[in-house]
Order: C-alpha cells, then sequence, then structure tokens
C-alpha cells in the first residue's frame, strides 16, 4: 500500500534527537530521507553503544530507521556544493545546528532556495534563529530548567527542581517539527510557495505547557508544585500509596467521586459540608470542590492504604473512574505483550541480524500499512549510490573519498529505486 509522503525527498543534517525525529516521521510516512553527516564516525548518537560492536546501535537506529546515510562532510567546498547540487531535487531541508552555523558554508535558506524555491526548509534549534540568546547551547534539561518545566513537577516550593524523566522537549521538537514540513507540504501542493520553518526547544516546551502558559498570559494565573496530582484540582484526582504499590485514579466529576467512594466505602463524603462544597458537588456539571482538602485528602488516603492498588485498579476501571496502578515502563509493555490489554501496532525495524522493536509511531493508519521494515543505516551505506544517481561517476567518487570529503560503504554500492 503506498504512503502519504511518497514521492517526497528529504535532504536531513539534523543529528542526537530532536531533528533526527522528525525526519524519522517522515521516513515511516513514505518520504525518502538522505541523512547526512560527518565521514569519519557519523553522527553522535551512533556512538553511544554500550559495549555493542556496532555503528547501528538501537538508540540510533530507533529514530533513523528507514533512512539513507550521505557520509560527507560540509564543512568543504566540494561538501558543501554536492549538498547544494541535491537539493536541487529535493522537497525537504532540515538543519539542527546553531543559528548561522550552516550560513558558513552556504546551506542557509537563502541558499538552498536559490536552487530549489519551493523548498521546505525546517531550522531547529534550541532558542529560535532570533534573539540575545539564539548562540545559546540547549540541551532538554537545560530548556527545562529555564521555561519552568522543573518547577512544575515535583512537591511543595521548596523541593528540589525535578525534570522529566525522558527528553520530553527534544521528542516535543520532533514531532512539531514533523507536522511543520507536512503542512507546509500541503501548503506548497496547494499554492506552489515554500515554506521557512523556525522550530525551537524554547517553543516546544512552551507547547508541553500549553494551558499554564496561556493562564499566565492571559489571566496571570502562577504556577504550582501539583506533584501526582491532576489537572483540575479535586482531591480524587491524584496519586496514593496501596498495601501493594501506588494507584493514580482521577475522579474529578461528582459522578466519579460517588462512584470511587462506593468502591471505597466512604460514600458519606458525598454528604459531609466539612469535605466538599455541597452546592457544587450537586450542581448539573462541573468539578469536585473540597471545602476541607486536608480532611478529604486523609480520608481517601486511609481508604487507598487498606486496599490493593491491583484490585482497585479493577474495580475502579469496571466502575467508570479513570485508575491505573503505577507501573514501570518495562511492566506496561510486558503486559501489554501478556495479555493484549491494549491494542497497539507491533513493528520491527531490520537492523543486520536483529530487529529493532517499537510499538509504533503514535498513531495507525489503516491504509498505508505501517512504518516501512528497513532498519537504520550504517555510515555512508547510502553514499555511493545517492551520488551516482546525481551524475557523479565512479572516478569522481572515489576522488572525492580520497580527499576525505565523503565515505563510502563497501555493501552499499547498489542503486537506490529513481
Amino acid at each position: 500500500m503506498s504512503k502519504p509522503l511518497e514521492g517526497v525527498r528529504v535532504l536531513d543534517l539534523s543529528h542526537v534527537i530532536a531533528g533526527p525525529l522528525t525526519s524519522f516521521y517522515l521516513a515511516q510516512l513514505g518520504a525518502e530521507v538522505i541523512k547526512v553527516e560527518p565521514p569519519l564516525a557519523g553522527e553522535v548518537m551512533r556512538s553511544m553503544k554500550d559495549g555493542a560492536d556496532t555503528d547501528t546501535p538501537t538508540g540510533f537506529a530507533a529514530i533513523n530507521a528507514g533512512k539513507q546515510s550521505l557520509a560527507l562532510d560540509i564543512r568543504t567546498p566540494q561538501g558543501a556544493g554536492l549538498i547544494r547540487s541535491l537539493a536541487a531535487s529535493a522537497d525537504v531541508f532540515i538543519e539542527n545546528f546553531r543559528p548561522g552555523v550552516v550560513a558558513r558554508y552556504g546551506l542557509d535558506y537563502a541558499s538552498i532556495k536559490a536552487v530549489r524555491p519551493d523548498i521546505v526548509y525546517c531550522s531547529i534549534s534550541g532558542f529560535g534563529q532570533q534573539g540575545d540568546w539564539s548562540q545559546r547551547g540547549a540541551y532538554d534539561h537545560v530548556v527545562q530548567a529555564l521555561t519552568g518545566m522543573m518547577m512544575m513537577s515535583g512537591e511543595g516550593d521548596d523541593a528540589p527542581p525535578l525534570k522529566v524523566g525522558f527528553p520530553v522537549i527534544d521528542v516535543a521538537v520532533g514531532m512539531l517539527g514533523a507536522l511543520a514540513v507536512v503542512s507546509s507540504l500541503h501548503r506548497r501542493s496547494r499554492d506552489g510557495a515554500g515554506q521557512y520553518i523556525d522550530v525551537s526547544m524554547v517553543q516546544a516546551s512552551l507547547m508541553l505547557m500549553y494551558p499554564n502558559t496561556c493562564a499566565y498570559l492571559t489571566d496571570g494565573t502562577p504556577t504550582r508544585r501539583v506533584g501526582n496530582r491532576g489537572y483540575t484540582g479535586s482531591p480524587a484526582a491524584d496519586t496514593y500509596r496501596c498495601e501493594d504499590g501506588w494507584l493514580a485514579v482521577a475522579a474529578n466529576t461528582p459522578a466519579q467521586f460517588r462512584k470511587l467512594t462506593a468502591v471505597l466505602g466512604i460514600e458519606e463524603l458525598c454528604d459531609d459540608p466539612r469535605a466538599l462544597d455541597l452546592a457544587a458537588f450537586n450542581a448539573p456539571s462541573g468539578f469536585v470542590v473540597p471545602n476541607d482538602r486536608g480532611y478529604v485528602v486523609e480520608r481517601l488516603r486511609l481508604a487507598f492504604a487498606a486496599g490493593s492498588a491491583a484490585r482497585l485498579e479493577a474495580r475502579l476501571s469496571q466502575a467508570g473512574v479513570p485508575a491505573a496502578r503505577v507501573r514501570k515502563l518495562e511492566e506496561f509493555l510486558q503486559e501489554v505483550d501478556a495479555t493484549g490489554c491494549v491494542n497497539l501496532p507491533d513493528y520491527r525495524f531490520r537492523q543486520g541480524g536483529s530487529e529493532v522493536r517499537t510499538r509504533g509511531i503514535g498513531f495507525h493508519f489503516d491504509q498505508d500499512g505501517g512504518p516501512t521494515p528497513a532498519g537504520a543505516p550504517a555510515v555512508g551505506q547510502g553514499t555511493y549510490a545517492i551520488l551516482a544517481r546525481a551524475g557523479l561517476d565512479d572516478r569522481a567518487i572515489a576522488e572525492l573519498e580520497r580527499a576525505g570529503v565523503i565515505r563510502t560503504h563497501t555493501e552499499a554500492a547498489a542503486p537506490l529505486a529513481p
């Protein structure tokens, strides 16, 4: 089955996570992605091998599956010239160097637009392309600190800052970058015009905190550290310790709260004016509003502590109250494998003699057959074929390799599809 982006060619000069995740989405949706990386050792994520003798470790392979590798030094005049030549037949150009770096080599938007006027050009950076901080270096946890995300996690104003436990901003940048590219390709198909896209980690961080950001900018509402409590403020939207672990529960509405207290055997809270604002509780709609939050939380804490997280999860879910026993990632994935409790796609990327396994890319199309099964390339695996298709003969390619401008891969001298 055909994929949505078949026929789209992407030149990807990005590295690490955010940019490569952008082009990973495009590749899995059918685009031809040419990953441009340094010829000596490839991009830096290839070095995270955990002792394995490979240049495609799992962390790299997972976000570079389905791409081709063009090992080429953009810092040389010959290398930069080759990129401009390839850009003439590209639809998308992605880079995530600090602002101004690619311009040194004639690979900025103006230079690429000169050879491909309708190019969709996506620049990814920490702080955006303009402003006093644009030249600052940025990593995920640093931007979490800068934008207030660390101070929204954890309990209490005096507790240390707490970052999200995975590179959430990098992942968000990849998703937003892919969304921006796809929407720009649609605009180009409609109007014939290209686009310049400025995606930054700061923008992505604020987007992840969108309701809180808007609440402060609009109403001056300050952020609060709510720990493991839910967004609505209901005392029954929280995470409680049980006799065999922790349980997250979200009884936000009065109807959900009634069901929760029935399961826990503390139904009297629903008619207790000390516990709840009964007028709000009995209104046609709205959330649970406590009069004495500490009292309600203590009653809930004692009730949960006497029960099993696993059994309460089942009973509350059956009653219509969202609840989940707190699990590790590996526990959840093992449970999905063993029981099929959630219907997730199960994809495998071929990687040498093994496979990289994923549970999908966040959504599923009925009509496109899922992600491509091709794994991540070795360094330079596509160099020969890409340059041969661009019109270079064997002698020219060999001379570039001798000069250190490119690197080919001995197992890769096979033609690409036209």
